[in-house]
């Protein structure tokens, strides 16, 4: 008996009151007959315009149910956009979790898709899905179109941050500036960049918990809406076959991912979300594994923020399934990894075609020799910190340099363009209160603005610490994730200024060159800032895991499995 029917089998009083009140919506009797009940978990919002076009792709995903036999059935889910969301939609990823998995767990359902585009929401969704483990699915919603300024290509986020700092170190206008405003996002679909949300579509793809191509089709192709059906389809045979997130998300997946991120060059925020999965299903995945699994990765894809080309143009050049197969000829992937397609990662790849090798490199000329996610630890970070080495300055890789310290995110904003702020471009900016508990939420704040006064002098670039997450579309040699951090009493709340801190990535080191005693002297007087007192940032803030950890909530680590609940009447 399927699951759907312990809702909607037999002639109870409890399945007269499920099918009646269902039959309100035109349902005829035999869409109770046992066939797959198919749920399509929806994140569409006009408040997140990553995923305002969602509505057409869950109509063509029904498409798709219906002509496998299946019986779909949508609801909503809390819609995470970074781009409209305060003070960060990463607080709300994990409330976004617990929606979706007991959502999914308290309906009839038997397998489900999850629609998924703005970088959280695909995160959220799947870490919900998997503490549920029934046959499911991600669609990815797609990134815009390539944006265009002044016969320029522009990518969104990274080109956001070059003009800013732009017309504040006085090389562009502030007309120019809001110009390019309405040149960057020209369609429907998330960021075209390899910020989070393609990054996060890419890792799903390689995890196999998506179908192949999910990755980079642009949203407004009618490529998007077919592998909407084929995934509808998919969906109902999955749940024939009893094919769960259990036995797609192993470790081989994981370290499948990971490998493919250091190839695309992908988003920081992929290290929090798949440790946060990985816990969910109970694979053991730790920053440990992101160093060394990335470190012998060359990265081959040239897109932004590293690169130059954006992800319309890797469609276009055979998409993630050329990655994979580039890295499984390597030896890189682990081939016999099963996906939702109910065959291997190597037979979903093999036969991939690269249509331009400027754009999806020959691994033997790579964008960057050694691509990956470097962790840092040291007395500064003694669970880790990380660093994105493709989209850093090389030259300050290796640098020893005088701290300019920010206590949190308004200190930054009010003291950065103090003509009379004592820095340098061989200083290393410090912001602290801006992680899991500090901000609270952990936002894309960690890729500081230069100081005005050395931009118009000409710096590009200076090293830039913090306990924080920066924007996947985001560059510069700006180290993230300090762990623990500043507000759970790490030693980065003790940094002052003019300390001197060492980074040495290559090392994989990063210290504060402070006396022992001057730190315990420091530790005596230090005095934790006023942490939140009611409501859901409460619950987060008491329950909320470091980063090294993924920031999950500690109570919703693991699979509490898809047992039907007591009925309701």
């Amino acid at each position: 008996m399927r699951r759907s029917q312990h809702w909607f089998g037999g002639s109870s009083k409890d399945a007269f009151i499920h099918r009646s009140w269902m039959k309100n919506q035109g349902l005829p009797d035999d869409s109770f007959d046992g066939r797959p009940v198919i749920g399509i978990c929806n994140t569409w919002s006009e408040l997140t315009p990553c995923n305002a076009h969602f509505r057409q792709l869950a109509d063509k995903v029904k498409q798709g149910v219906l002509q496998a036999g299946g019986l779909p059935l949508e609801f909503p889910a809390m819609s995470l956009g970074e781009t409209n969301m305060r003070p960060t939609a990463m607080l709300f990823r994990n409330l976004a979790a617990m929606e979706v998995e007991e959502s999914i767990r308290a309906h009839p359902l038997d397998g489900v898709i999850l629609l998924v585009g703005c970088d959280k929401t695909t995160p959220a969704l799947l870490m919900g899905a998997a503490s549920v483990d029934l046959p499911t699915l991600v669609l990815s919603g797609g990134p815009m179109l390539n944006g265009r300024y002044r016969g320029e290509t522009i990518g969104s986020g990274t080109h956001v941050w070059k003009f800013s700092e732009a017309v504040r170190g006085g090389q562009m206008s502030q007309g120019e500036f809001m110009k390019a405003e309405s040149c960057m996002s020209r369609s429907a679909g998330h960021c075209m960049t390899m910020g989070t949300a393609s990054t996060m579509a890419s890792m799903v793809e390689a995890l196999g918990i998506a179908l192949p191509e999910n990755a980079a089709i642009p949203a407004v192709d009618s490529r998007r809406h077919a592998l909407a059906v084929m995934a509808g389809r998919r969906i109902v045979e999955m749940v024939e076959a009893d094919l769960r997130p259990s036995a797609i998300l192993t470790r081989a997946a994981f370290e499948n991912a990971i490998r493919a991120n250091a190839a695309i060059g992908g988003s920081t925020n992929a290290v929090l979300h798949l440790l946060a999965i990985a816990g969910r299903v109970g694979v053991d995945l730790s920053l440990d594994d992101w160093d060394r699994l990335g470190r012998e990765v060359p990265t081959i894809l040239n897109l932004m923020p590293s690169g130059e080309f954006l992800m319309e143009d890797f469609y276009y050049a055979g998409g993630l399934p050329v990655i994979l197969r580039r890295l499984a000829e390597a030896g890189l992937l682990h081939k016999d990894a099963l996906t939702v397609t109910g065959q291997t990662a190597w037979e979903n790849n093999r036969d991939a075609e690269c249509f331009n090798d400027a754009v999806i490199r020959p691994l033997a000329k790579p964008l960057l020799a050694s691509g990956g996610i470097a962790v840092l630890r040291g007395n500064l970070a003694p669970l880790g910190a990380v660093i994105k080495p493709s989209a850093a300055t090389p030259a300050l890789l290796q640098h020893t340099g005088r701290a300019v310290v920010f206590e949190d995110i308004e200190h930054y904003k009010a003291r950065v363009d103090d003509p009379a702020l004592d820095i340098d471009a061989d200083c290393i900016m410090v912001l602290k209160n801006c992680g899991p508990k500090g901000y609270p939420g952990m936002a894309e704040v960690g890729n500081m603005g230069l100081p005005a006064k050395l931009l118009a002098a000409g710096v590009t670039d200076m090293v830039r610490l913090s306990d924080a997450r920066m924007s996947g579309t985001a560059y510069g040699s700006v180290i993230l994730h300090v762990a623990p951090e500043a507000m759970a009493g790490g030693l980065l709340a003790l940094v002052q200024d003019g300390d001197m801190i060492e980074v040495d990535v290559a090392g994989r080191r990063l210290e504060l060159l402070v006396a022992e005693d001057e730190i315990a002297r420091r530790r005596a007087a230090w005095v934790a800032p006023v942490a939140p007192k009611s409501g859901y940032a409460k619950l987060y803030f008491d329950h909320v895991l470091q980063a090294d950890q993924g920031v999950d909530l500690d109570f919703l680590v693991g699979c509490r499995g898809d047992a039907v609940p007591r009925e309701s009447h």
